[in-house]
């Protein structure tokens, strides 16, 4: 299993290989050969510095603030464009209610410091990430609510794709999830669980969040939508499980039985038959 940022994060298949990270300064951050900004010094520069306010970072500091570049923010209108209509016809009420609770701008990318004012009611908040962590590190930092978040954003030659979790991931799927006090209590499950759970129990969890949280379905008046973050930042997921996904009915066991490949499109989902339905099956395995 893959190191990630949270349970195999990457999230975003196939807009999910993990990226490996350096020790020396001078390339803090590996990019695969295959990442659109492998070949663009400026963004590899770009990406050594944002990852850098992360590593110094320390937990109590003011949060770190990244200036985001005309052409970052040019990147986050157009995810924006281009996932409003498939929201409209695939996203949940959950989903909907998750941008009700924390608004996002759609012209420019929002700091976590403002986020986290946005989410201060909640008890939940934001933290920055050079890369990727363990799926444990990732869960147990939620215990405490603590979600930790990457701040750069994917290379401009390629706006609708990303190798690894970027901000566009971490605010358009997670944020919003962190402010809904159901979501927010899954996630915070997650942690309380991983905080005790054996190496075989955590890969159990981590593919019940793998199938919950970033790619979870459910079923609507008859439809099936998503609430999913690894589904709902992603334009390409998002465009496509309808119609080339197998969607399986909700059977917990199935599914901490089900292995996952972040590094592709999704072939397997499954549909529970409500959010309730799912939040009352997952709390009650986590806390068994």
């Amino acid at each position: 299993m893959p190191s990630s940022r949270a349970p195999t994060m990457p999230p975003v298949p196939p807009e999910s290989r993990p990226a490996p990270f350096s020790g020396g300064l001078a390339d803090l951050v590996q990019l695969d050969r295959d990442h659109p900004g492998f070949r663009d010094p400026a963004y590899r520069a770009r990406r050594n510095a944002i990852a850098q306010l992360a590593i110094t970072f320390r937990e109590g500091d003011p949060l770190p603030e990244v200036e985001y570049l005309p052409e970052e923010h040019a990147v986050w209108r157009t995810v924006h464009e281009h996932l409003a209509p498939l929201h409209d016809a695939h996203a949940s009420a959950e989903a909907f209610a998750c941008q009700v609770l924390l608004p996002l701008g759609t012209t420019q990318i929002p700091q976590l410091g403002h986020i986290n004012a946005l989410l201060a009611p909640s008890g939940m908040r934001m933290l920055p990430v050079a890369g990727l962590v363990s799926p444990r590190a990732f869960m147990v930092h939620l215990a405490r609510g603590v979600f930790l978040s990457t701040q750069y954003i994917r290379h401009h030659s390629a706006p609708l794709y990303t190798p690894e979790p970027d901000i566009v991931h971490e605010l358009v799927g997670h944020a919003g999830t962190l402010a809904h006090p159901e979501l927010a209590a899954l996630s915070r499950a997650f942690g309380r669980a991983a905080e005790v759970a054996d190496e075989p129990t955590l890969e159990a969890m981590t593919r019940l969040y793998w199938y919950t949280l970033e790619f979870g379905l459910v079923v609507e008046r008859g439809a099936i939508k998503a609430y999913g973050a690894g589904l709902l930042s992603s334009y390409g997921e998002l465009g496509r499980f309808a119609t080339e996904t197998r969607i399986e009915a909700w059977d917990i066991q199935k599914i901490i039985a089900t292995p996952f490949d972040p590094t592709d499109y999704q072939r397997v989902l499954f549909a529970a038959p409500s959010f309730a339905e799912m939040q009352r099956d997952v709390l009650a395995w986590l806390r068994r």
